[in-house]
């Protein structure tokens, strides 16, 4: 059978990857289904390991893999991971240098929508394209290369023939998630840890796969063909137990883009979390309708654990917000975070910036809705157009970066029309300084307890890099983090 290489892209940025390290959940599941099908896998995280294209050229000679298989990860559950591309494609390169009979595959949302950009370019050296969910295919694919069939004939696929690009057509989806099994035990865990405040190691599970609703900055919804599918709560809960007892895992980062779609389900699944005592924190990301809905067992989320909910407030204009096909509103936003703060659950809010229609006043109005919607934690993504999102298509004629690596939601990519794209740098330095200058008060008042070591644990961790991945002009972070300092 093969030996098949799984990598992680040696891509840092500022933003989520500065406050922990999470375990590439993806590959674990690739790999799982590798070692399913009686293949040999290894998971080489050079993310995470904070590795070199030169140490995954090592890895590779080291290894000698009969197939290397990437993607365009990235830890964040929003399907936005296109920055990584060009490094996912590197490794690619690295590995048909060392060896050109390897079999070189990609995967990831971006590639499942932009495989005939990838592939009409020559320099690039894949041989085949996973779209779509990769477990199903990746099992069907392997097999046709080990003599079980043609490999072009495996449905979900994009591959060359000559000058043409060919696509297979689609995978039939996976109808039972709880049949598939990461490889953990392929992970080096001592890698995973959260940074902030009480710390701990880290684990990403899945409790569910896809989106139904049709934000227009994200490829959820797409790529996952409008289908959301979910795990069993007892499975779920089973899998959070056993990483526990295996590798200490204490902090869980459900990584589904709606993890609390269903209600009754999602009930089950923290009465069990509850019944079985797990004493673990969680994070979560959902939808401030679903907050709204769940008024009454919101002291369910706490008890089981949960200490921090990411919402997408977005923007406070009308006219944005309709833009986004966001489906809420700003009262709405409100509500949610102030559900959340009674309930004593530390939360995190994003408002966007760089639109097209940008201006120092409409900055002005974001910071402002920031401060009054008094998230605990605030992040100001600037606007990127993914060329695969419908949002691409209103923003085409305003789009200046054609550097897929510069699509991290830091690096401003519209031009606005009565802005610079230096002055959206600078903006966003503004942004972040105006709110935590004025949030510093609040830490300053609030009582010693849980909330305030957490939330200045993790204003330490975005403040500290800042610089060397990216420079918020004008922004005056030394200022800031000697004022933390002092609160500390």
């Amino acid at each position: 059978m093969s030996k098949i290489l799984f990598i992680t892209a040696p891509y840092h940025c500022w933003g989520v990857q500065v406050v922990g390290t999470w375990p590439p959940l993806h590959l674990a599941y690739l790999a799982g289904a590798a070692c399913d099908t009686g293949h040999e896998a290894r998971i080489f995280d050079a993310m995470n390991k904070r590795l070199s294209f030169d140490d995954i050229r090592r890895e590779i000679e080291q290894y000698q893999p009969d197939l290397v298989m990437t993607l365009d990860y990235l830890p964040v559950t929003g399907a936005i991971s296109t920055a990584t591309v060009p490094y996912a494609l590197r490794i690619l390169n690295i590995a048909k240098e060392v060896c050109g009979q390897t079999v070189t595959l990609l995967g990831g949302p971006h590639p499942s929508f932009m495989y005939e950009e990838i592939l009409e370019d020559r320099d690039n050296r894949v041989d085949y394209i996973i779209t779509g969910e990769p477990e199903q295919t990746l099992k069907k694919l392997l097999a046709a290369l080990n003599g079980a069939g043609d490999p072009k004939a495996v449905k979900g696929v994009a591959y060359r023939e000559g000058e043409r690009v060919l696509y297979t057509g689609r995978q039939p989806h996976i109808e039972d998630l709880d049949t598939l099994q990461p490889a953990w035990h392929l992970l080096d865990w001592e890698d995973y840890n959260y940074l902030v405040a009480p710390y701990g190691r880290m684990a990403s599970i899945l409790t569910s796969r896809g989106c139904d609703m049709d934000c227009a900055f994200c490829s959820q919804r797409m790529f996952w063909r409008e289908d959301w599918r979910c795990r069993k709560p007892e499975k779920v809960v089973e899998e959070m137990e056993h990483l526990i007892g295996t590798y200490g895992v204490s902090f869980f980062t459900l990584i589904d883009a709606y993890p609390t779609k269903h209600r009754e389900r999602w009930e089950l699944f923290l009465d069990l979390v509850v019944e079985r005592k797990l004493g673990v924190h969680l994070l979560i990301e959902t939808r401030v309708e679903d907050i709204i809905r769940d008024a009454d067992i919101l002291h369910k989320y706490r008890e089981a654990g949960i200490i921090h909910v990411y919402l997408g407030a977005e923007s406070a204009d009308k006219d944005v917000l309709g833009s986004l096909n966001k489906g809420t509103s700003f009262e709405q936003n409100k509500h949610a975070l102030d559900l959340l703060r009674e309930a004593q659950i530390i939360t995190e809010a994003s408002f966007m910036i760089g639109f097209p229609t940008e201006t120092w006043d409409s900055i002005d109005s974001t910071i402002e809705s920031a401060i009054y919607l008094n998230p605990d934690i605030a992040v100001f993504p600037v606007v990127t157009p993914m060329p695969f999102t419908p949002i691409h298509a209103q923003m085409k004629d305003r789009i200046r970066v054609f550097d897929y690596s510069k699509y991290n939601l830091v690096c401003p990519i519209v031009e606005p029309y009565q802005m610079t794209m230096a002055e959206i740098t600078q903006a966003l330095g503004k942004c972040y300084m105006s709110f935590y200058s004025n949030k510093m008060q609040e830490i300053v008042e609030m009582e010693d307890g849980f909330k305030r070591k957490y939330l200045l644990s993790a204003f330490m961790l975005m403040m500290k890099d800042h610089g060397e991945s990216f420079d918020f002009e004008g922004a005056d972070m030394e200022r800031m983090k000697e004022r933390m300092k002092k609160v500390a």
